[in-house]
């Protein structure tokens, strides 16, 4: 497969701190691959510099062999690279079919002009219906977001960062929170999306990890430490340093 997006020695400093130390980073056009590491690895701020809610100190972003640094998040968006957050974004006193209607018609042009004939309404309708079934809101399509259970919010903000059309679309701890039938819900449907689309998850649920990524970045202190396989880093002793400490 192509490479899609890619970091060349990405760094990130706040005052003496260097939060992401020469980071380079590589994704395919699909596949799930996950980032892990210790509190404070900076898998955040990671990605919060390659969607462009933070500046890169030096370093480069490519996409689509485009230099896309520091580029501001509405322009990234518009490329095709979304996120979620820890905590969830969405507006919680409109229904479920509401936020993702307003998510496709912010796609489809931003402005109320959309509306100006039968047939974009339609059109924005009926993908914002397609929406609602995949990710199985149709029996809380009328319900206030705020109504909703934690797990079915976080499947919500999903899909209104699918509403996009992403090429590429970052995950901040998806499960944080969650119970585990919800945990298990939202982990088959990341990975559902995977086969179409390339995911980056950020995720502590090292369980989740393991069982659904197809390869995996471990953080420490900034930088990158290890890279591979599920397998791989299950046996990488550095990793098990990295979260238990060495032995003595």
């Amino acid at each position: 497969m192509a490479e899609l997006l890619c970091t060349e020695n990405l760094c990130r400093q706040f005052g003496g701190v260097m939060a992401t130390n020469r980071v380079c980073f590589s994704v395919d056009t699909r596949g799930l691959r996950s980032i892990i590491g210790p509190n404070g690895a900076g898998k955040t701020t990671f990605i919060n510099i390659v969607t462009g809610k933070i500046g890169a100190s030096s370093g480069k972003i490519f996409f689509k062999g485009q230099d896309i640094t520091n580029k501001p998040t509405h322009e990234l968006v518009k490329m095709g690279i979304c996120r979620t957050f820890q905590i969830n974004s969405i507006f919680e006193n409109l229904s479920v079919f509401e936020n993702l209607r307003i998510a496709r018609q912010a796609q489809k042009g931003g402005s109320l002009r959309i509306f100006s004939s039968k047939q974009s309404l339609r059109a924005v309708t009926e993908d914002t219906w397609a929406l609602v079934e995949r990710f199985g809101l149709k029996d809380l399509a009328a319900r206030p977001a705020k109504n909703l259970a934690y797990g079915d919010q976080r499947v919500l903000e999903v899909a209104i960062a699918l509403s996009g059309d992403p090429k590429i679309l970052f995950l901040d701890e998806p499960t944080a929170g969650m119970s585990p039938a919800e945990t298990r819900q939202i982990s088959k449907l990341i990975k559902e999306l995977a086969n179409e689309i390339c995911v980056v998850l950020v995720e502590h649920d090292m369980d989740m990890v393991m069982s659904i990524s197809d390869r995996i970045t471990v953080l420490q202190y900034g930088c990158t430490i290890a890279e591979g396989t599920p397998e791989e880093i299950r046996n990488n002793q550095q990793v098990r340093e990295a979260y238990l400490g060495k032995e003595e």
